[in-house]
């Protein structure tokens, strides 16, 4: 979603980005999901109270359960490459990533739990907010820009300690096909904090295989609307690239910090760089690693 503040950037993507012609799932199957989906939200709601008595091995399997869950519910494949970059127990990180979708910390999760800086807003939202709030996540009022510094202290302070935290410097949601610079406030946080960061690149694939923007969660549209386009689709596809971690101490600024982090996401991507405009839509369907749903 478009950033609240005259501070914060802007993503031109709405509507208008929306690929067409993905295979999608009569209305008894999207029926199904929704089913699936609010089993999974009852289920969720009784967990959540026992996440803060639970250590950090039962936290975490809990927390992966429901995001699989989440995936699952929703007919979306999660594939990955260089899973084994996300699990490094007690050694704290930046996990950035470029922002699609509300998929995105969800998948995120599913490989890995961890925090994450989210928007305040985030901490109303049915079932995801909960679990935000009881996961630890470190929520950043996008309205006041004077609470920021007070944000990364925090947020290094929890790097520092070990936990991995997930951010989106792109500051909002793009449709995928276009895509934002990184913002660099947060990677003060990991400089202070003199941990690694990682770069997570995201990309959407139909069941056809192509590229697809139909996850992506822009313009004024609400969660719900997302929701039901998502559920609609067959066989859509997350593939996540996990890249190499990037050392402390390896840029000289959080500004040349962020640029590695960006050109690592949008390298994993086949883009040098973030596009400032969208791409065209691949016309040749990719060979996936397994068949789609």
């Amino acid at each position: 979603m478009s950033g609240a503040g005259p501070w914060l950037p802007r993503s031109p993507c709405g509507p208008g980005c929306l690929t067409s012609g993905e295979p999608t799932v009569g209305l008894p199957r999207r029926v199904l999901r929704y089913i699936a989906a609010a089993l999974l939200v009852l289920a969720a709601l009784l967990v959540a109270p026992m996440l803060a008595v639970l250590g950090a091995r039962g936290r975490n399997l809990v927390i992966r359960w429901i995001f699989v869950g989440v995936l699952r519910a929703f007919g979306v494949r999660l594939i990955v490459h260089g899973r084994d970059g996300l699990h490094s127990p007690g050694r704290g990180a930046l996990v950035v990533s470029n922002h699609i979708s509300w998929l995105d910390a969800i998948a995120i999760n599913a490989v890995q739990p961890m925090r994450a800086l989210a928007k305040l807003e985030v901490a109303s939202w049915p079932v995801l907010g909960t679990l935000v709030t009881r996961g630890g996540s470190i929520l950043l009022d996008r309205e006041r820009l004077s609470t920021l510094p007070g944000t990364i202290l925090e947020l290094a302070e929890a790097m520092r300690s070990g936990a991995q935290v997930n951010v989106t410097p792109e500051a909002t949601t793009w449709c995928g096909l276009a895509a934002g610079r990184f913002t660099s406030a947060t990677f003060q946080a990991a400089i202070d904090g003199g941990v690694p960061v990682r770069p997570v690149a995201l990309r959407f694939r139909g069941g056809d295989g192509r590229e697809t923007t139909r996850p992506a969660f822009i313009g004024p549209e609400s969660l719900i609307e997302s929701l039901r386009r998502v559920a609609r689709l067959r066989g859509l596809v997350l593939e996540m690239y996990v890249c190499p971690e990037i050392a402390p101490g390896r840029a000289a600024n959080r500004r040349e910090l962020a640029a590695l982090a960006e050109a690592a996401v949008y390298s994993a991507l086949g883009t040098d760089r973030a596009p400032a405009r969208p791409r065209p839509r691949p016309r040749r369907a990719p060979v996936l690693e397994t068949e789609p749903n």
